[in-house]
């Protein structure tokens, strides 16, 4: 839609609308379209059909900033300084401009005070007679570009206070500052660079030399070096190209300084604006989007959105994104069963007949483009969006057949009989597929239920509860199925969705079963064998097959019944005690087993209860068996007595306590009182009795009808007491039965004992002392340390070299053994010149010598004086071969020696063996071999 508007001084103004549906379910007769609120110009570029000559101060058109309702404070800017732009958008002449040949165009940009947000817009004044291109050319894009880029730069001055005139009353009024318009430079310019934009200049350059500069992010701060100034000429320049997606805009401030670097201007604040470029495509968020519907939606359905942003300023045509539906795949059950708002990005559902089961998913292909989606202009992408289409149960499950079959066993359960098929055509393994039987008729009893297999949705009629062939030889099922999920809203159930089942029972042999199982009766303890208790019968369920049944025992603790094999009679085969171990509770328990002849058998169990009433046939008994009292009457020297009986009531307790007239001495001495019906006590009667042990008989009886009494002893230990009523200890020992004779006797025979140990103790330490002073005397006798100098060491030199030192004393070389290690030292060859690390040799007894006793003796004492002596040089000492231990066949080697050889026979050396071979040939002056 095209809207001009003439004013009265035949200014002209024209401005395009554009309408478009942003949701087609909201595109009906009576509602208005609402976009999306965005804060910015109301249109990207107003067009104004002006005359050539325009006045001081004349409204040109009014720029409408939308601001969403935010209340947003925005400055407004123009980027030609002959027009400027008032708070409310109304832009007016700032000079007058006259003899205008050729259209002309400018930015007005609005800029938050409080925000960094910039908005721009394009305004052409178009001359009268003049045709205005559209707004959204290329042509004249790049016309405006070039225009400001090849303009020739302004002239910026340094803004000064003037002085206007005075008043009556000498005050003089000043004329409010200049605002001095934004610089724009177009992003992505070729150059050539350095480029001019403006001139710098001070009212002051004619009167002193002048140098320029600027600072600021962009010249001397990061990034610098985009921009310089000419110090002397005031030139200020670009330098490099643009890029308004990495920095929009600059904020320089120009200083003039004389030659000395004082300060001649205030500085001025220069606004420089990259104007935006289209040279970014807009770019999606996902190259893949996924999204789903539900089949049999209604137009208009939403489905999902897609997102695609531009770089570009989003406040021009160059980052406005507009969405469409390129292609869809595939075109079932028509090509274009979807489209999209071309702003919002949502795709919606255009037309009815999603059906899963013939499509489950479409590919759909959304573009996106800048430019308002102007496709001669703006840039595009693509992306693909997946649409699932879910599944609603529009499809009731069908039963396979009408009517399906099977058989059971009878008393059996957790059985399949048959399995129930099925057909549904939505999504498996979800509740709108899942099937869900129910037995609707001909289960009175409940012996069936039918469960769904998981995997395959089939139906399983499973037995819960056993059938009887006897009573129901075949059952009617009429079964329905449906799913898990209702039915969608529309969808009547199918025909095929019931069925028929008959099930047929098959016979078993069944077990015999006793009617009353267990069987309580009752009788009094002590009946004699052979008495018939009761008839034990068991019943065969099989009705229509004649069987025999028969019976035995399976379990009698006690053995007392016994059961007839034909009948099922009960007898006994002893006395029945209540007071068993096997009676718990007066209950006593038997398992008797009752089995038929059918093939293959069958058997039941049954129990027997027998509750047993109770007789007096137990007397009573009395507990404690032994006490103890003071041989002085003291009120608390008494005993507590307590009766028990083995009965029940009536025939048990209140007991009846007394003592027996026989001995007299028993009532002389002693008295019993009842305290209750099962306790008594039993106390002295004299007030003094000797210490001793007495067995007082005490006769209770119960209440039972007759009576039962029992005459119980209880032994009495009679004993002196302390001042606290305890026995003491020779009281009780007294008490015991020892007389003062024998504890006299027991205490002197301890003191023997213990007059014995010293004995021995004393003696012990004097064979010690005696030892060990015979042992010193003999080691003075072998060697004196002081005389043992040897010093006739013999250098060979045969081994590579030899000691030094010839004269020392070998005794040093020995390792001197501890007293324990040397009494204990075991038997064997050692060297007394090595470290001793066993026990003492032990050598057997030698045979008698026809020689003295005393030498023999002697040389025994130094030969052990020797060996236990540390100090022993090696050649003395001795080494024991072979040696065997005691009892051997050929003695002991140490039974030879050398002090007479030649009235000696030594022939019995052929009988050791071959071993002493060798030896008998030496001593028996043989040849050696």
């Amino acid at each position: 839609m095209h809207l001009a508007f003439t004013h009265a001084h035949r200014l002209q103004s024209a401005c395009n609308v554009y309408i478009s549906c942003l949701n087609i379910s909201s595109c009906k007769a009576g509602q208005p379209l609402k976009p999306p609120c965005r804060p910015g110009f109301s249109q990207n570029f107003y067009t104004v059909i002006v005359s050539r000559d325009l006045l001081h101060g004349q409204s040109i058109l009014k720029v409408k900033f939308e601001d969403c309702q935010r209340n947003r404070e925005v400055g407004f800017v123009s980027s030609d300084p002959n027009f400027s732009v008032r708070p409310d958008g109304t832009v007016y002449a700032e000079q007058e401009v006259g003899n205008l040949s050729e259209p002309v165009q400018f930015m007005v940009t609005a800029r938050g005070l409080h925000d960094p947000h910039i908005w721009e817009t394009t305004v052409k004044l178009a001359l009268a007679g003049h045709p205005h291109p559209s707004p959204f050319t290329k042509i004249g894009i790049e016309e405006m570009l070039s225009r400001v880029w090849d303009s020739p730069p302004r002239v910026i001055k340094f803004l000064r206070k003037h002085q206007r005139g005075s008043s009556a009353n000498g005050l003089r009024r000043q004329k409010r500052d200049w605002v001095i318009p934004p610089i724009n430079v177009p992003e992505n310019s070729r150059g050539p660079f350095p480029h001019m934009l403006v001139r710098i200049r001070s009212d002051q350059d004619k009167d002193v030399g002048i140098r320029y500069s600027i600072t600021g992010a962009g010249a001397d701060q990061p990034p610098s070096g985009i921009y310089n100034i000419d110090p002397i000429s005031g030139n200020m320049f670009v330098t490099q190209p643009l890029d308004r997606e990495e920095r929009a805009s600059f904020h320089l401030r120009a200083h003039a300084v004389d030659m000395n670097g004082n300060q001649v201007e205030n500085p001025i604040d220069l606004y420089i604006y990259v104007i935006d470029m289209n040279d970014n495509r807009p770019e999606f968020q996902n190259q893949v989007y996924n999204g789903s519907v539900a089949e049999g939606s209604k137009p208009g359905s939403s489905v999902m959105q897609v997102t695609a942003t531009d770089s570009d300023d989003s406040t021009t045509a160059n980052g406005m994104v507009r969405y469409r539906i390129l292609s869809q795949s595939p075109h079932s059950p028509i090509p274009n069963m979807f489209t999209i708002n071309s702003e919002t990005g949502d795709i919606v559902t255009v037309a009815a007949g999603l059906d899963r089961e013939k499509v489950s998913q479409y590919t759909i292909i959304v573009q996106a483009t800048d430019m308002e989606g102007n496709l001669n202009f703006g840039l595009s992408n693509t992306a693909t969006a997946l649409i699932s289409i879910t599944d609603i149960n529009d499809n009731p499950p069908e039963l396979t057949v009408r009517t399906f079959s099977g058989e059971v066993p009878e008393n059996k359960v957790n059985v399949v009989v048959t399995n129930l098929t099925v057909v549904d055509r939505d999504q498996p393994h979800s509740p709108n597929w899942n099937a869900v039987y129910r037995i609707v008729s001909g289960d009175p009893s409940g012996h069936f239920t039918i469960r769904t297999n998981p995997i395959t949705n089939e139906g399983m009629v499973t037995v819960v509860k056993p059938v009887d062939f006897e009573m129901n030889r075949a059952f009617m099922l009429t079964v329905v199925v449906s799913n898990q999920a209702h039915l969608a809203s529309g969808i009547q159930s199918s025909l095929q969705s019931t069925a028929g089942v008959t099930i047929s029972v098959q016979d078993v042999n069944e077990p015999p079963v006793f009617p009353v199982n267990p069987k309580m009766i009752r009788f009094e303890e002590g009946v004699p064998a052979g008495t018939t208790l009761t008839v034990f019968a068991a019943q065969d369920p099989d009705h229509f097959i004649h069987q025999t049944v028969r019976y035995s025992k399976l379990s009698d603790p006690a053995n007392w019944l016994k059961i007839n094999r034909t009948n099922g009679q009960i007898t006994t085969m002893a006395l029945l005690d209540r007071e068993s171990i096997y009676v718990k509770n007066n209950v006593y328990e038997a398992t008797f087993l009752a089995f038929d002849n059918g093939s293959p058998q069958a058997s039941g169990t049954g129990t027997l209860q027998i509750y047993l009433i109770d007789v007096n046939d137990n007397a009573p008994v009395l507990i404690p068996r032994e006490a103890q009292v003071c041989e002085r009457a003291r009120p608390n020297s008494r005993i507590n007595i307590t009766a028990s009986d083995a009965d029940a009531d009536p025939n048990i307790g209140p007991f009846v306590f007394e003592l027996p007239s026989f001995p007299a001495s028993v009532r002389r001495n002693w008295t019993i009182s009842r305290l209750s019906g099962d306790y008594a006590q039993l106390r002295l009667r004299i007030p003094y009795l000797e210490a001793s042990v007495y067995e007082i008989p005490i006769i209770v009886s119960d209440s039972g009808n007759p009576p039962l009494s029992n005459r119980s002893v209880i032994r009495v230990k009679v004993c002196p007491c302390d001042d606290n009523g305890d026995c003491s200890a020779t009281g009780a020992v007294a008490a015991a039965g020892l007389g003062t004779g024998a504890i006299i006797s027991i205490l002197i025979c301890i003191i023997i004992l213990l007059s014995d140990c010293m004995v021995l103790t004393k003696i012990n330490v004097n064979y010690w002392q005696t030892r060990r002073e015979k042992e010193r005397q003999t080691k003075q006798l072998l060697i004196d340390p002081e005389d043992d100098v040897r010093d006739n060491i013999l250098k060979y030199d045969e081994e590579g070299g030899g000691e030094e030192d010839q004269d020392y004393d070998l005794s040093q070389l020995q390792q001197p053994e501890s007293l324990d290690h040397i009494i204990n030292k075991p038997t064997g060859v050692r060297r007394v010149d090595e470290r001793p690390v066993i026990a003492e040799s032990q050598y057997p007894v030698r045979p008698s010598l026809p020689h003295p006793g005393d030498i023999g003796d002697f040389i025994n004492d130094g030969l052990r004086a020797a060996d236990n002596d540390p100090t022993a040089p090696p050649y003395d000492s001795l080494l024991v071969f072979d040696y065997e231990g005691s009892g051997s066949t050929a003695g002991s080697v140490s039974s030879l020696n050398s002090s007479s050889t030649g009235d000696q026979d030594y022939d019995y050396l052929n009988d050791w063996g071959p071993r002493f071979k060798k030896l008998a040939d030496l001593y028996g002056g043989g040849d050696d071999d």
